[in-house]
Order: structure tokens, then C-alpha cells, then sequence
């Protein structure tokens, strides 16, 4: 049976997005039936600002209307959300027993502050250790933190929910960086990190994030091979231009690292 077109869900994303993978781990989560459209973030073509979104950021999600083809416009009828963590929300809302989030309130609060501490925190130094040449020890912290909300074993609420989802394509993302040796941090910087992360001071997170890779949704939709390769021709186009993504200058001194 077809899926119900008042109920269809499209999500254009890109592969290589920290921001996509949390809603495409989610969805893959909660087996809702989603057609997934790829942008390539290096080449985003003019349908996608025309027809689609005209800031032309990913993810963006389109609930409702038949199913979209790359280059047509969703349905007048249809719901159209920007920013990965609204659509999260949107679809825990919308789907209350996805498994997205719990009914306890107190639980969605955590979730909430731990969330909350992803995007003030952790993603400030994300940047800063990898792009902006930040010291180590503020990266570091920051994923102490939130380690520190991490329940003795489980997810972040215990059981899986859109917290796990927010962080894991992340972190993941820094140790494939760290492991081999990507990004505009120090050499012997990325060492310490890439050392402290396997040291017994981050053995819950450790723990963690192997559950999270256990999953059959995180298997699915993460490729870290493809992800290095993405981020290389990036980090090339970065040095050159001392751009890597809109509002994100290089310092000239970090443009040969």
C-alpha cells in the first residue's frame, strides 16, 4: 500500500552534514517512511533555492503532499520546517510514539538541557578546535559535560531518544577527523585529543557511542569512509578560498595546516 500523502515526509539533506545526519538517524529510528532528497553541499543546485528553500540550508523537511521529485515544489498544503534540532521537535511532536522522546516530562527536560548544552558548548569548540586553531582543553571540556549527563549505562535518557541523535554525528565525525589526522588543528594537538577521547577519563562517552554505532539506524546512515572523502575535498576548496562554509572565515595562519 502506497504510503498516505497527507502523511508523506521529504527531507532534503546531504550526506556529509552533521546537522542531515541527526534527522536521518531519527527517522531511520522510528521506521517512519520518508523519501530522503541529497543536496550536494559544494554544488547546491538553483531548484533547490527556487522550488524548495531559499536560504538552501540543510536538513529541510516537508510533511505532507505527494511524493517530491529533485526539482518540484512542495505542495501549498504541505508543512515546511528549516533546523535540524525544530525538526526533531517537530516530528517527536508529531509522532508521540516514535520513541523520539518520552511522555515524562522530567525525561524531556533532560533532554532538552542536554541538547542545550550540545549547541552552546560543544559546537562552539566543535569549531573552534577544528577550524579556529582553539586549544584542546576547551573541546575536551566541553565533551566532559556532557558526558557528565550520561546515565551509569544507556542512553541519555536510558533508553534511545532525538539527545542521542543531536550529539552522536558529531563526535563521530571528530574522531574520524582526529583519527586520521583532518582538520586545521595543531598536530600535536589532535594527538592529545585523539589520546584523551580512548583514555580511561572518557570511557562512559566511549561506551555510548558504541551503542549508538550498534544501531541498525546509525549503521544505515553513516559512512565514514564517504565522510572523509567529503571533508577533504572541503577542507581543499578551504584553503584556497579561506572559506569552509558561509560565516566561517579561516585564519590565514591555520590556511596550510
Amino acid at each position: 500500500m502506497a504510503p498516505d500523502a497527507s502523511n508523506r515526509i521529504t527531507v532534503y539533506v546531504a550526506t556529509e552534514s552533521p546537522f542531515s545526519h541527526r534527522v536521518t538517524y531519527a527517522l531511520e529510528e522510528t521506521k517512519i517512511t520518508h523519501d530522503p532528497v541529497w543536496i550536494d553541499l559544494f554544488n547546491k543546485p538553483d531548484w533547490f533555492r527556487q522550488n524548495v528553500h531559499g536560504v538552501m540550508k540543510v536538513p529541510y523537511l516537508v510533511h505532507g503532499g505527494p511524493q517530491l521529485h529533485e526539482d518540484e515544489e512542495p505542495g501549498p498544503g504541505s508543512v515546511r520546517i528549516p533546523e535540524s534540532l525544530i525538526i526533531l521537535e517537530y516530528l517527536a511532536d508529531v509522532f508521540p510514539t516514535s520513541g523520539l522522546l518520552p511522555a515524562d516530562p522530567a525525561l524531556r527536560a533532560k533532554a532538552r538541557l542536554f541538547i542545550q548544552s550540545v549547541e552552546t558548548k560543544f559546537i562552539p569548540a566543535f569549531v573552534g578546535f577544528l577550524f579556529m586553531g582553539a586549544p584542546v582543553h576547551a573541546i575536551l571540556g566541553a565533551i566532559e559535560a556532557l558526558q557528565s549527563f550520561l546515565p551509569a549505562e544507556g542512553f541519555v535518557l536510558g533508553t534511545w531518544s532525538i539527545a542521542d541523535a543531536t550529539f552522536a554525528p558529531f563526535f563521530l565525525r571528530l574522531e574520524a577527523l582526529l583519527k586520521n589526522g583532518l582538520g586545521l588543528y595543531d598536530e600535536s594537538a589532535g594527538k592529545e585529543a585523539h589520546a584523551a577521547l580512548h583514555s580511561e577519563r572518557f570511557a562512559r562517552i566511549q561506551t555510548w557511542i558504541t551503542d549508538n554505532l550498534a544501531r541498525p539506524s546509525f549503521k544505515k546512515t553513516w559512512d565514514e569512509e564517504h565522510y572523509i572523502q567529503k571533508y577533504t575535498q572541503r577542507l581543499d576548496i578551504a584553503r584556497k578560498t579561506g572559506t569552509f562554509a558561509p560565516g566561517l572565515d579561516i585564519p590565514a595562519n591555520l590556511k596550510q595546516k
